[in-house]
């Protein structure tokens, strides 16, 4: 019940504008072939940033692969650091107060999947 408390308010207070911007940005990459890869990582982040409560970032099987690597690289010069900055950004700002600090929290649970994202998800905790 926790976790659908804080989600609604993450979604009320900027997690659906967030997650929007997120899958806007990945149909827009969707519109070349080479983009497409990195669109869908976008769509999936823009999913995941909707409901971050109760959930954590975990290594898929084969996260490492050489294609993934390649991708997250890619990634990480393209788009990675800027969106890693901005959650780390946000996730600073929100622990500034004590009300934000579970929803600042959440701004750095995702810094790793807006970092590296592929080979990586955000999975329900195990045991909840």
């Amino acid at each position: 019940m926790m976790g659908f408390l804080g989600n609604l308010v993450w979604l009320i207070f900027g997690g659906l504008i967030a997650g929007l911007g997120y899958i806007i940005a990945g149909l827009a990459l969707c519109l070349t072939i080479i983009g497409i890869p990195f669109g869908l990582m976008t769509i999936r982040i823009g999913f995941a940033t909707f409901a971050p409560f109760g959930k954590e970032v975990v290594e898929l099987p084969r996260a490492n692969s050489p294609l993934r690597i390649v991708f997250n690289v890619v990634w990480i010069v393209l788009f990675g650091w800027e969106l890693a900055i901005g959650h780390l950004f946000w996730g600073l700002v929100l622990t500034l107060t004590i009300i934000g600090i579970p929803f600042g929290k959440q701004h750095f649970k995702l810094i790793p999947l807006a970092l590296m994202p592929f080979g990586r998800d955000l999975r329900p905790v195990a045991g909840h």
